[in-house]
C-alpha cells in the first residue's frame, strides 16, 4: 500500500519537473522555409505578410521568407526545381497546365474564394449590367487574358473578339473612350482608375458570373505533401490565421512589410484594396465561411474544369483532377474563433 501511495505520489511529480523542462529547455530551431509570390507586394498577398510580421509563422515553428514576384521575377519554375517550398499561383488553370504536363506540384490551399479578375467599365454608359458588357465597342484585355478567361466569355457569355485591343497596362486609352471596357485586377485597377480618372468604375467580377476558379492558391511539391506533411500543415493553417488577423485584426505592421518591399505601394492604396477584398468577398465567402479560409471542394474544381472545356481550353478528361489539388491540409476551420473573436463576419 505505502510502495502504492509513493508512486502515486512521484508519477505526477516527475510529470510537472519534466513539463517544467520542456518548458525551460530552448525551443526547437523553426523550420525554414521559401514561400514565391506570383507579383510584387500588395495587399493581395497581405495575410502571409501577416503571418511574418505578427510572429505567427514563428508561433507555428516555421521560418518563411516571402519571395516577391514581378513582370520580370517568374518563380513558378523554382518550385518543380526545389528552389522555393511554396508558391503563390494565381488560379486553377496553372494548376491544370501542371498536371497535365507530369509537373509534380499541387494545390494545398485557395485562399482567395474569387478570383479577382473582373471587367471595368464607365459609370452612365449602359454597362451597369453584366449582359451589356459584350455590346462594347472596345474591350481592352491582355494577351494571357485573350487566351484564357476571354475564351470563356466568349463560349458562354456571347462575346466577341472584333472588340478586341490589346490592353497594354496603361489606363489611358480606357479613360479617353468612355464606351470602352477594360479587364482588371478587382482589387487594385479600380483604385487606380478613381485615381487617375476621378471617378468610380462599374466593376463586374467574373466570379460572379460563373468563372468559378479559386484564386491566390496555394502549391507545393508532391514530394513535399508525401514526405513532409506535417510541414504544409503548418504552413497552411498559419498562412490561415494571417489572412483572419490581416482582415479582422490589427495590420499595421504587415502593411510595412509590403511597404518596405514594393515602395510603389501607398498606404492609402492598401487600405482602399483590403476594403474592396472585403467587400467583394474574395476572401472571406462561400465554403470558407463554414469551412475556414483556404476552403476547396472537388466539386468546384470540377466544375471550373467544366467551363473550360466549354470554353475550349482543354478536351474532357485531358487533366486528371484528382492531382491537381489534396483537401487534406483545408476544410478544418482553423482560423474561425479568431475570426468571431475579432468581430469578422
Amino acid at each position: 500500500m505505502r510502495l502504492l501511495f509513493i508512486a502515486l505520489f512521484i508519477a505526477p511529480a516527475l510529470a510537472a519537473t519534466a513539463t517544467l523542462a520542456q518548458a525551460q529547455a530552448p525551443a526547437a530551431q523553426p523550420t525554414k522555409l521559401t514561400f514565391a509570390t506570383n507579383w510584387k507586394a500588395q495587399a493581395a498577398h497581405g495575410g502571409f505578410y501577416q503571418a511574418v510580421a505578427d510572429g505567427t509563422y514563428r508561433q507555428y515553428g516555421l521560418d518563411v521568407t516571402i519571395q516577391q514576384g514581378g513582370p520580370q521575377v517568374n518563380n513558378r519554375p523554382l518550385l518543380p526545381a526545389g528552389r522555393i517550398d511554396f508558391l503563390m499561383t494565381g488560379n486553377l488553370l496553372h494548376s491544370f497546365d501542371n498536371v497535365m504536363n507530369k509537373v509534380p506540384t499541387v494545390v494545398v490551399a485557395a485562399m482567395f474564394q474569387k478570383d479577382p479578375q473582373a471587367l471595368m467599365a464607365h459609370p452612365g454608359q449602359g454597362y451597369e449590367k453584366f449582359d451589356t458588357l459584350k455590346n462594347a465597342p472596345l474591350a481592352l484585355v491582355a494577351k494571357d487574358g485573350q487566351f484564357s478567361w476571354w475564351q470563356w466569355l466568349k463560349a458562354v457569355h456571347g462575346f466577341k473578339d472584333e472588340t478586341l485591343k490589346p490592353y497594354n497596362y496603361n489606363l489611358a486609352p480606357f479613360l479617353a473612350n468612355p464606351k470602352a471596357i477594360q479587364q482588371g485586377y478587382s482589387v487594385a485597377e479600380p483604385i487606380y482608375v478613381e485615381n487617375q480618372g476621378r471617378f468610380k468604375p462599374v466593376v463586374h467580377l467574373l466570379a460572379d458570373h460563373g468563372f468559378s476558379t479559386y484564386s491566390t492558391v496555394i502549391e507545393t511539391t508532391t514530394d513535399m505533401v508525401a514526405k513532409r506533411p506535417e510541414i504544409v500543415q503548418r504552413f497552411v493553417d498559419a498562412s490561415i490565421v494571417g489572412w483572419v488577423n490581416y482582415l479582422y485584426g490589427n495590420r499595421s505592421a504587415a502593411n510595412a512589410m509590403l511597404l518596405k518591399d514594393n515602395p510603389e505601394m501607398t498606404a492609402a492604396e492598401i487600405e482602399a484594396s483590403v476594403a474592396l477584398m472585403k467587400s467583394q468577398g474574395i476572401v472571406d465567402s462561400g465554403e470558407a465561411q463554414k469551412a475556414g479560409i483556404g476552403a476547396m471542394s472537388a466539386a468546384r474544381i470540377q466544375d471550373f474544369y467544366g467551363q473550360m472545356v466549354k470554353a475550349g481550353l482543354y478536351k474532357a478528361g485531358e487533366v486528371d483532377l484528382s492531382k491537381v489539388a489534396t483537401l487534406q491540409f483545408v476544410n478544418k476551420g482553423v482560423g474561425q474563433d479568431l475570426k468571431a473573436k475579432l468581430g469578422g463576419k
